[in-house]
């Protein structure tokens, strides 16, 4: 099982890697909600299996909907 190095480092598992179609100097935002951390790659579409149920509002701004998310976030830590 991996661990946290002193450094706050993980290393992720290769079988979840390339699951996850993660390779090597790509790109990722880790996002916290209920004491799970979750990393989602950066490259087009990788977020597409999880929101695929989502519609886009497009009278709320990316600011915005990062906001709401941040502080509903926020409140469930409480």
């Amino acid at each position: 099982m991996p661990k946290v190095s002193a450094k706050r480092q993980i290393t992720l598992p290769a079988h979840q890697c390339r699951q996850a179609c993660i390779e090597p100097g790509d790109e990722y935002r880790s996002f916290v909600a209920n004491g799970h951390i979750t990393i989602v790659s950066l490259k087009a579409g990788s977020a597409w299996g999880r929101l695929r149920h989502v519609e886009a509002d497009e009278a709320i701004s990316e600011e915005q909907s990062r906001q709401d998310g941040l502080e509903r976030g926020s409140e469930s830590d409480s």
